[in-house]
């Protein structure tokens, strides 16, 4: 753990954070950045292990699940300001001329559709499902891998126009992810560290194995490790505490996290204001989309004209079959927020909504201040 990071909160932080170690089943590893304006604190509870030998650290990793999503989606907002690709590229582009999905061409799926989950795919890949139920309990996803995904995209149904609807898609970003390997001539993970997770200072978020990993559980049941070959750029990373604050702090503050003195780092600060940018909003629920990032304004009654966009909330949440992670923050008052837990938590999704109003509360002080 960094010398200036604390393990227990102040007084004050640790009555907003006992709840969300107490949703986690217990001893389950669970590690929580918190950044305060000024003021930056990663705690620890529990172990990487059922037998209680090896507590977690900051620097244990944690599958962050769908949180990946951002990172894709950074790592286009990127090659978008470098020129690699365009936000209106045609996926088609990428791909091979056999793979793509079927849609009406006059209005193509573009690389901002994907990253905003306005592309019509479904959620998850055709034949996904089947070829996992053999291997439920052990690794579902794991022998689905690129080729199958080639095979199974032009038979993959596109609900109505492009760009036209909100719809949750892992498909969508994990796609991404592959478009923008093919666009640079490079595996998707090799990618991601050359342009995000090297220049930030990300040393342990990656999407294989290393450093000191935490067991996940579901149901305290043992749960192999996660893993979707096909579509790295939806859910495959790993990270730690210490690198999440690291990441929220590159997007609190454009200069917060020094980035090497090379003519790429102007393309990635461009890109993390990029990524705030709202794109479409979601008038039933108040919540915009950005690229990979949800928004939804503070007091949750945003003006019609998007002027509190500058007070919103940012944040996103991710989940495997044994990891359940919130990653959020606030740029006008400087608070994020990271909870990673080895442990799908005993009252599900009221977990990340714990976690969701601890970043509400913790904003909300920092207003009063």
């Amino acid at each position: 753990m960094n010398a200036d990071l604390m393990d227990r909160p102040a007084p004050d932080l640790e009555p907003l954070l006992r709840p969300l170690f107490h949703a986690a089943a217990p001893g389950a590893a669970v590690a929580v950045a918190v950044i305060r304006g000024g003021e930056r604190t990663v705690s620890c509870r529990g172990y990487t292990d059922r037998i209680g030998v090896r507590p977690v650290r900051a620097d244990t990793r944690f599958e962050i699940g769908s949180v990946t999503k951002t990172f894709t989606a950074l790592l286009l907002a990127e090659m978008a300001a470098r020129g690699d690709v365009r936000y209106d590229d045609p996926i088609d582009r990428y791909l091979p001329a056999d793979a793509a999905p079927g849609y009406p061409h006059e209005r193509p799926i573009t690389l901002l559709h994907l990253a905003t989950h306005t592309s019509g795919l479904p959620r998850l890949p055709v034949g996904l499902t089947p070829a996992a139920v053999p291997r439920w309990f052990t690794k579902p996803y794991a022998t689905f891998g690129p080729s199958h995904l080639m095979r199974a995209l032009p038979r993959t149904p596109v609900r109505g126009t492009p760009g036209a609807q909100v719809r949750y898609s892992s498909l969508g970003c994990g796609l991404l992810g592959l478009v923008l390997a093919n666009a640079a001539g490079q595996r998707y993970e090799e990618l991601l560290l050359s342009r995000i997770c090297g220049p930030l200072g990300l040393v342990d978020t990656s999407c294989g194995p290393g450093g000191e990993p935490a067991t996940g559980y579901r149901r305290g049941r043992r749960v192999p490790s996660f893993r979707l070959p096909a579509l790295p750029g939806a859910a495959a990373l790993r990270s730690t505490a210490d690198d999440m604050l690291r990441y929220l702090q590159a997007h609190l503050a454009l200069d917060a996290v020094p980035l090497p003195e090379r003519t790429d780092a102007t393309a990635l600060r461009t890109a993390l204001g990029e990524v705030l940018t709202p794109r479409v909003g979601r008038r039933r629920t108040g919540v915009r989309i950005c690229l990979g990032w949800n928004q939804r304004s503070l007091d949750d009654r945003p003006s019609p004209d998007g002027s509190d966009e500058a007070d919103g909330l940012v944040y996103h949440a991710g989940a495997t079959r044994g990891f359940t992670t919130f990653v959020g923050f606030s740029p006008s008052t400087q608070v994020g927020l990271a909870v990673m837990a080895g442990t799908q938590p005993m009252r599900g999704r009221g977990f990340v909504q714990g976690a969701y109003d601890t970043l509400r509360t913790l904003v909300a002080e920092r207003r009063a201040e």
